[in-house]
């Protein structure tokens, strides 16, 4: 086997000195068969064969991969059973690609077989599976090798197609490998970066407790469709009677925002707006506004003011913000409807009662229309909302309000422990994808 010596990362534990190795991947790791089963093939309740299908590599299993841990199907029994082999069987130290993707960023995404349980698993549809030699690498280490950024970048060119990338064995063969010589520098680096996993899974679990906890009090504070009084109530307003209901038109202002029109205007002036993609529950995203011309006359007439509420038609129905005014000259796009108050209301108060369930219901039973739906300005106007005293609705959106904060604050401790991971894999991994230079050492450490 060619193993040559490679370049040595910026950041090692002090105990290691020796040059790390590199090698094709095809010297270290075997291709092993998969199936290709598609989803109508699987269930979730009973099953003698396990299997992991490329779309979950994308969007549910953990790095780590542990098979009682994870949402894994079973296959449907019938005679699929008797085209796989037991040598194809998924062991621990299995290293699964996802071979298709729509984005780059996520071509060849891995997960690696870190239990595989008792039930035989299988590589299944989209997906390649290799298996390290003996003596290779530890359990642990080669899901973060694949996920350095050197092997990351050497993937993505071995990526082949235009709308849907695809990715093959005979693809990843050639794909250079660096890695420590030493077992014990391989164990040193899977258990600090799998520590900073650990880290980062309980903090998301932490935020879905809280988004949880905000959902269940969500429908305690607004009465259910149907009815007049909530679940919950602050004390003061215990005897405070039934809530009353207004169409929301005849406390506020609705407007449609501007038909998308990129042509240019001799009089107009180019200007961002919003779009659905900005909008999200509780916060509208600024980092990259689209742009398009608006002509004077439309400069109020689609414009932004702080305490308006910009309400999304597609993706999650009802998705909708506080606008805070931070950008002047901020306008919108017709997917987007303004709602702006003529009454002493709390602006928080109609979103929140939106990404309630009762919101959500009421919303949507308003749109019209096939396969495509709409909400006309007329229709939204309709809506029914509660109306109650300004200080109960203040009483609601501060409490809930608080729970979005202290949301919000631990996301940014999670982006900030995933920031530091990815710090950290570029500086315990070599950056540079090659070395000509045989003898190449590092620079210290």
């Amino acid at each position: 086997m060619s193993e040559k010596q490679a370049l040595v990362p910026r950041l090692r534990f002090s105990e290691f000195r020796e040059p790390w190795l590199s090698s094709p991947m095809v010297e270290r790791y075997s291709f092993k068969g998969n199936n290709s089963l598609s989803r109508d093939k699987l269930n979730y309740s009973q099953g003698s064969l396990r299997n992991i299908h490329y779309g979950d590599i994308h969007t549910k299993f953990s790095l780590h991969f542990r098979v009682d841990a994870e949402p894994v199907p079973y296959i449907n029994n019938g005679k699929s059973h008797s085209a796989i082999r037991p040598e194809n069987y998924c062991i621990s130290g299995d290293i699964v690609f996802a071979d298709a993707s729509e984005d780059m960023a996520d071509i060849g995404k891995v997960i690696e077989v870190i239990d595989s349980g008792d039930a035989p698993l299988v590589s299944g549809l989209h997906t390649i599976l290799a298996r390290p030699r003996a003596g290779c690498f530890v359990l642990g280490f080669g899901a973060y090798l694949f996920s350095s950024e050197a092997i990351r970048r050497q993937i993505q060119r071995e990526a082949q197609g235009a709308k849907v990338l695809g990715l093959s064995a005979s693809r990843l063969r050639n794909v250079k490998l660096y890695y420590p010589s030493r077992a014990e520098e391989q164990r040193k680096i899977a258990d600090c970066l799998s520590s900073l996993d650990t880290l980062i899974t309980a903090q998301a679990e932490k935020i879905d407790a809280l988004k949880t906890h905000k959902k269940g009090l969500m429908q305690q504070l607004f009465p259910r469709v149907g009815e007049t009084i909530p679940r919950l109530r602050f004390s003061k307003f215990q005897d405070a009677g039934e809530w009353e209901e207004v169409q929301l038109g005849s406390i506020a202002e609705i407007k449609l925002g501007k038909m998308l029109d990129n042509k240019k205007h001799s009089t107009g002036a180019l200007l961002p707006y919003l779009n659905n993609m900005s909008v999200r529950w509780n916060a509208v995203d600024t980092s990259s506004l689209p742009r398009m011309y608006f002509e004077a006359k439309e400069l109020d007439r689609f414009g932004l003011r702080s305490g308006d509420v910009v309400v999304c038609e597609g993706g999650e129905p009802g998705r909708s913000a506080v606008w805070d005014g931070h950008l002047p000259d901020l306008k919108f796009q017709k997917a987007i409807h303004r709602v702006r108050f003529h009454v002493p209301f709390e602006p928080k108060l109609l979103v929140l009662y939106l990404e309630s369930i009762a919101g959500t219901q009421r919303f949507e039973m308003l749109f019209t229309g096939g396969g495509i739906k709409h909400l006309t300005q007329e229709t939204f106007a309709k809506l029914k909302i509660p109306f109650i005293s300004h200080e109960e609705q203040q009483k609601i959106t501060d409490c809930l309000s608080s729970l979005d904060s202290l949301i919000a604050a631990q996301i940014a401790k999670i982006n900030a422990l995933k920031a530091h991971k990815n710090g950290l894999m570029q500086q315990l991994f070599p950056f540079r994808e090659d070395c000509s230079n045989a003898g190449c050492q590092s620079k210290g450490s």
